[in-house]
């Protein structure tokens, strides 16, 4: 029994959750039935038409893209225009399209994990951190005897959960005082009277979107009838995921050399790779984002990169960090960070091999096999360059 595209889609949003997208972006299906089987899967950057024409040759089910078909709002599809043309030749063909963007930029094993694997960076980490996980912190008071149910009962639905820990918690115990009104029904004593009691103070952390549940499950556990607990809201730290990626070489090495190995390893492009620095400059720390990148240039300065890759930089981010470098060097300092600019689609592509084996591994860790395929046309839109006559 073949996969379903609902359950390849599973896959892929477990890899890369549509929620980590920006607000902006439009992620996830765009064509094709859950129901239908999904045997073939091919990867590509664009959904462009060469690629689309490649996928329905090549049998494919579903065709999974980096870059979005819609990313503008549209009011309809219609054969007659070249966006709706691609949607048509996909449902004729029987081929689903699923797109993972911003989401897969920032994700474990995602477009700039896969870029600084290939330009060889280790002991990488992200660049711009995402916010981790929005946790709270669960603290309740509890008659000794009944604090292992209770918390057992709040582990249940998922609180105490620490890394790869499970029914974490904090307990320590004291004297519980109240007394009960006319109109109580209490477990321990009797209206009108105080009571003293020795309680555990149960402390436990927990998601944020399951706080309803926890405290659910705390109070259904609980012998009180009126349970005393706090919720308290943490403070959330940076994330393991997020965009781009800082590490250092495994051995340093120049600007020259390394510009090299960055244009060996990507794509071939008309545009190459161009570098803005000294090319006998050393080159240890550097920083990386597929796709557009100059927006978090303050960023690799902040990390004392050396050089920083990424696509797309226009003149002036360019020349106001050379120009700052050369002020550094001026002053004895290092003339750090220096540029090296890759056509857009060549520093994305590397993810669609590590996309398409992390599929494999996951659709093969529940029993089923998909075939994946790896679209090596280039599909970035500079078709040539010319240089002036020497």
């Amino acid at each position: 029994m073949s996969l379903t595209l609902a359950d390849v889609v599973g896959l892929l949003d477990a890899r890369y959750p549509q929620h980590t997208a920006e607000s902006w972006d439009a992620v996830g299906l765009v064509v094709g039935d859950p129901q239908a089987a999904v045997r073939r899967v091919h990867l590509a950057v664009d959904p462009v038409a060469a690629v689309v024409d490649e996928a329905l040759e090549a049998g494919a089910d579903l065709l999974v893209t980096h870059h979005p078909l819609l990313l503008d709002a549209v009011h309809g599809v219609p054969a007659s225009d070249p966006l709706g043309a691609l949607v048509h030749r996909l449902i004729r063909g029987g081929c689903a399209l699923y797109v993972a963007h911003t989401n897969a930029d920032a994700a474990h094993g995602g477009v700039a994990q896969a870029l600084a694997d290939v330009v060889g960076l280790v002991d990488t980490e992200p660049l711009l951190p995402g916010a981790g996980q929005a946790l709270d912190k669960h603290v309740v008071f509890v008659p000794t005897a009944d604090a292992p149910a209770v918390l057992e009962a709040m582990a249940d639905a998922g609180a105490g959960t620490v890394g790869e820990y499970e029914r974490c918690a904090w307990t320590t115990t004291g004297t519980g005082t109240f007394v009960p009104g006319a109109g109580a029904n209490p477990t321990v004593g009797a209206s009108g009277r105080r009571e003293e009691v020795d309680e555990t103070r149960v402390e436990v952390v927990a998601p944020r979107a399951i706080r309803a549940a926890v405290v659910r499950a705390m109070v259904a556990a609980h012998p009180y009838e009126e349970p005393a607990f706090d919720v308290l809201e943490l403070a959330t730290r940076p994330g393991s995921t997020g965009h781009g990626r800082v590490g250092r070489l495994a051995a340093p090495t120049t600007l020259r050399d390394f510009a090299q190995r960055v244009a060996d390893v990507l794509p071939a492009t008309a545009g190459g790779v161009r570098v803005s620095g000294d090319l006998e400059a050393p080159v240890r720390r550097v920083a990386v984002v597929g796709g557009s990148g100059s927006s978090m240039f303050d960023a690799g300065v902040a990390q004392g990169v050396d050089v920083f890759v990424t696509s797309d930089v226009k003149h002036h981010p360019a020349s106001e960090l050379r120009e700052a470098a050369a002020h550094a060097a001026g002053a004895g300092e290092p003339a750090r960070p220096a540029v090296i600019d890759t056509a857009h689609f060549a520093s994305e592509w590397p993810w669609l091999p590590a996309a398409a084996r992390a599929l494999a591994d996951d659709a093969a860790g529940i029993q089923e096999t998909l075939e994946t395929f790896v679209s090596r046309l280039c599909t970035d839109p500079w078709t040539a360059r010319f240089d002036p006559r020497t």
